[in-house]
């Protein structure tokens, strides 16, 4: 399963509710984008990161 490289997000899981509270199962996916980064040896790796935490600018991309 796809994971964020930063915030370690995956997919979520839980239940649709209708106005007559009958539930059915959903997933929700976290917003993964692949960014190539420097990692901390400086060598270049292509990576999966959410889109909050590439708004944080923690990271230095290629």
């Amino acid at each position: 399963m796809a994971q964020c490289y930063v915030t370690g997000k995956t997919t979520t899981f839980g239940n649709k509710r209708s106005h007559a509270l009958n539930a059915t199962r959903r997933m929700w996916k976290a917003n993964l984008q692949t960014v190539r980064i420097k990692d901390e040896d400086g060598n270049i790796i292509k990576v999966k990161v959410s889109a909050r935490a590439l708004k944080k600018n923690k990271l230095e991309r290629v």
